[in-house]
């Protein structure tokens, strides 16, 4: 039966931060509460990132907090840390058959299975601000494409969440053109494609393998989120740069739930998951961005580390192997794809920066 109770956003709306004030702004309204004999649902989620990182509870258990109280209680998220109920690589699958109900997780997992999530996860040397960013995802309509895309393996998914920009800890200098030739990277993705174009050679690592693969020289460098999110990982520990500027000024992981579920909920439920991602992806974003900033001087201060500023050579580089990999992946997927890469077209051209 369909769960179409009326619920109070009160809770969501007055936490008091930035990112629910700027939500609320956008119009959201508190409908009183009213008492329902439907039954309490309990959804499980789980993600890819390590419990000790600093933004795990602040955002992952958050969004549950948020979606709880937003509901008086009766939608409970459940949260589970990585690999504990399904393997990370599993998880997309996982919640299509109903082992998860949900996930806030890293779409460039999916890539090979969804090519359009790489436009999820965002693309190095295209937006500029987050503010870029939501509109291309949302008025310029590249949500509603992925969010097809997605629909066909069984899930439905809501929005990004913000892990800041993306920024990329090396112990390899790293300032002009030729610099980037033979360098060994953690990455993935599309991201990994962009590197692979530039000259430089990605290597696939899990996140529990990243710290002794930079410490033993398994890579020369790695990119895990921002500054900040890669200072969890102790990767300040283990680099002798930060190179600036973020290889893209965000990325994001996301959360998606199954699309089974999805459909068994009211109108009202919908509303406030979709609301709660949105609060807890623009309060992410800004919760990263201070961090980085902070980082950037402790690693100089304390690490004794040194920022490196990318030459405009390198720059461009990035840019133009970024929109290489674009168009190749809509050329083999066009229905996905190929509109939102025919989107994301429209945007460079639209910010001047084609």
């Amino acid at each position: 039966m369909k769960n179409t109770k009326t619920i109070n956003r009160r809770a969501f709306l007055t936490k008091g931060s930035a990112a629910a004030v700027t939500v609320a702004a956008a119009g959201l309204s508190a409908p009183a509460v009213i008492a329902s004999p439907n039954k309490k649902i309990k959804w499980k989620f789980q993600t890819h990132w390590p419990t000790g990182n600093w933004y795990y509870d602040p955002i992952f258990n958050g969004l549950a907090r948020r979606i709880q109280e937003a509901t008086n209680g009766e939608l409970e998220i459940e949260t589970h840390q990585p690999n504990s109920i399904i393997s990370t690589g599993d998880v997309l699958r996982g919640v299509r058959r109903g082992t998860l109900d949900g996930a806030l997780i890293y779409p460039a997992y999916w890539v090979g299975d969804i090519p359009v999530a790489g436009h999820l996860t965002g693309n190095f040397g295209t937006w500029d601000s987050i503010e870029e960013m939501q509109f291309f995802l949302h008025d310029m309509g590249a949500l509603k494409v992925i969010r097809e895309a997605y629909a066909t393996r069984g899930v439905y998914q809501v929005g990004p969440i913000s892990n800041g920009g993306t920024a990329l800890y090396s112990n390899k200098r790293l300032e002009s053109p030729k610099d980037f030739e033979g360098f060994k990277v953690r990455s993935n993705g599309t991201s990994a494609q962009v590197f692979e174009k530039m000259g430089a050679a990605p290597v696939s690592i899990s996140g529990g393998e990243l710290y002794q693969a930079l410490q033993t020289g398994v890579v020369d460098g790695a990119h895990w989120g921002g500054v900040s999110a890669g200072w969890g990982m102790n990767l300040q520990e283990v680099n002798k740069y930060i190179i600036q500027p973020n290889l893209a000024s965000h990325q994001n992981s996301e959360v998606f739930v199954s699309l089974r579920a999805w459909k068994n909920l009211g109108t009202d439920f919908k509303k406030v998951i979709e609301d709660a991602v949105l609060a807890t992806h623009l309060e992410a974003a800004g919760m990263f961005m201070i961090r980085d900033l902070q980082r950037m001087q402790d690693f100089q201060t304390k690490h004794k580390g040194e920022i490196v500023q990318m030459n405009e050579d390198s720059v461009a580089m990035i840019r133009s192997k970024s929109l290489e990999v674009i168009d190749e992946i809509s050329k083999r997927d066009p229905e996905y794809s190929g509109r939102v890469g025919s989107i994301l077209r429209d945007f460079m051209k639209l910010t001047g920066k084609v």
